[in-house]
């Protein structure tokens, strides 16, 4: 396999990533990430050296991608934490002095 099809798997592979993170289906979810992973793996199994204009571009198209569901894992987390909070009762301030400055 090529370094571009390889690329292409990546990005297919992120664009289902996503669409498992919105619709919240974790066994698309884990389907699409090994798929991602196994891509990447691929990919580093090819090798590094120079790339041209088009892979540079499915390059930056994969980072891209991957921010968004790195951006959607983050909200996913962060709305985990504020239920967590609401279910033991914590106000959900994001800073609460210790006690441990008190003693010194």
């Amino acid at each position: 396999m090529a370094k571009r099809e390889a690329l292409i798997r990546v990005i297919d592979a992120l664009h289902a990533e996503i669409a498992a993170l919105k619709a919240n289906d974790v066994v698309a979810l884990e389907r699409a990430t090994a798929d991602k992973l196994a891509g990447i793996e691929t990919l580093a199994l090819l090798g590094t050296g120079p790339a041209g204009p088009e892979l540079r571009e499915l390059a930056d198209e994969a980072n891209r991608l991957n921010e968004t569901s790195r951006i959607y894992v983050n909200l996913m987390a962060a709305n985990v934490r504020r239920r967590l909070q609401v279910l033991t009762g914590e106000s959900g301030a994001g800073y609460r002095p210790t006690l441990a400055g008190a003693y010194a």
